[in-house]
């Protein structure tokens, strides 16, 4: 980020933009291609195991519902306050309504922009038919038509439950190797993320002509994630412990601590999971039969971090653009930013892959993304603290108040 940067202004300097414009930006847009092209895949692979994992639910069914029903319920509030705080502090409105004009054409692509005009002519009955693809090969060679992607990988992801695991197990077999050669496909994209945000950042302060108000936007930016995400880690969950469990505000703290420290350095919750399952029946008192089930299913199915976090960049950069989003696609963020939730996986990089499916589904250019890349993975390693923090929570919830909950 830093050598992006610094390579950006002594290029503006010494009057060579176009050597960046022609041998740098390139590698950027690579980059960006790259993550769209693993964005579709990922959802449909995700959802379908996500969903089909369930299948415990006619084991646990007790829990089964309340722990889905409190992992929901976190999500959309995560989202709101992510949304919220977006809109208060408003991190993205720096530049002019000229400027904002300006970059917004330049970065735009003409697909994305129709897709924005589209939108704002829609009424919310035409989001839900086009929901439905006429075909999903059609339907996955666009971006913007995630929600048809992800209806198709929920119907899939059901139809497995209810025939049960002996009958699809030539196809969950399929599907698990797929998902193993996805991640780790994101995995290579990942290692040359270094390169990409290097010519990305070169790019931008080449076309922002060394604006420094631009990196005013990404602090204001990096400041709201912080914020937003701290409050959900160390005030929602540990005063919604002490109200309702006997597990008191400092000892749900000083409990999680280790946990929230792997999840940190490790910017995974898959990796973290086997300590967080060990850590919280030592250390909460946690039964081993909820720790099983409600642990690895949040390690899938709840991601309040990202979801936050997705929330506050997809508004982020609408404001960089001057974009205004009307309610229907605030309703749409809201939506697509729960269910991307569930097909997020818990590795590190995964979350910004989904990102740029919520932005194409309203019309922001998916070419921001280069603003927040540069400063993305300390702010991935916090997310995932959020993320192992909230299936603690449930997961403690559940435990705790397991015969008189709901």
């Amino acid at each position: 980020m830093i050598l992006g940067v610094v390579a950006g202004f002594l290029f503006l300097q010494t009057g060579s933009q176009w050597f960046v414009g022609e041998w740098i930006k390139p590698w950027g847009a690579i980059f960006i291609r790259l993550l769209k092209l693993i964005a579709i895949p990922l959802v449909f692979v995700s959802l379908i195991k996500g969903v089909a994992g369930m299948k415990d639910l006619k084991k646990l069914s007790n829990i089964g519902i309340k722990t889905l029903v409190l992992y929901l319920t976190t999500t959309i509030f995560a989202v709101s306050l992510g949304m919220g705080a977006a809109t208060l502090i408003k991190p993205g409105n720096v530049f002019s309504k000229q400027e904002s004009t300006f970059y917004k054409e330049k970065f735009s692509n003409e697909s994305i922009t129709n897709s924005k005009q589209a939108s704002e002519t829609k009424s919310p009955m035409d989001y839900i038919v086009n929901m439905v693809p006429e075909n999903l090969f059609t339907a996955a060679g666009d971006n913007s038509n995630m929600l048809q992607i992800i209806l198709v990988a929920l119907l899939i992801g059901v139809a497995i439950v209810v025939l049960g695991a002996e009958k699809t197990a030539p196809f969950t077999a399929v599907i698990d190797a797929t998902e193993a050669i996805i991640l780790k496909i994101i995995d290579f994209i990942m290692q040359i993320a270094p390169v990409g945000v290097f010519a990305l950042l070169a790019g931008l302060v080449v076309d922002f002509s060394g604006n420094s108000e631009m990196f005013s936007a990404l602090g204001m930016y990096a400041l709201t994630v912080v914020f937003s995400l701290l409050f959900l880690a160390y005030l929602f969950y540990p005063t919604l412990i002490a109200l309702f469990t006997k597990v008191g505000y400092g000892n749900f703290i000083k409990a999680i601590f280790p946990i929230q420290l792997l999840a940190f350095s490790t910017s995974s919750s898959n990796a973290t999971l086997p300590f967080t399952m060990e850590h919280t029946q030592k250390t909460l008192g946690l039964s081993e039969e909820t720790t099983s089930f409600v642990l690895p299913l949040g390690a899938t199915v709840n991601m309040d971090g990202t979801s936050c976090y997705q929330a506050i960049v997809v508004l982020f950069i609408a404001q960089i653009f001057g974009i205004e989003l009307s309610l229907t696609q605030h309703l749409v963020v809201l939506s697509l930013t729960v269910l991307a939730s569930i097909g997020t996986a818990g590795v590190p990089g995964a979350s910004v892959v989904m990102t740029v499916m919520v932005m194409a589904a309203v019309g922001v250019p998916v070419e921001g993304l280069a603003l927040i890349l540069g400063i993305d993975r300390p702010l991935d390693m916090l997310r995932t603290v959020v993320n192992v923090t909230g299936d603690t929570f449930v997961a403690t919830i559940i435990d705790k108040k397991r015969k008189s909950f709901f």
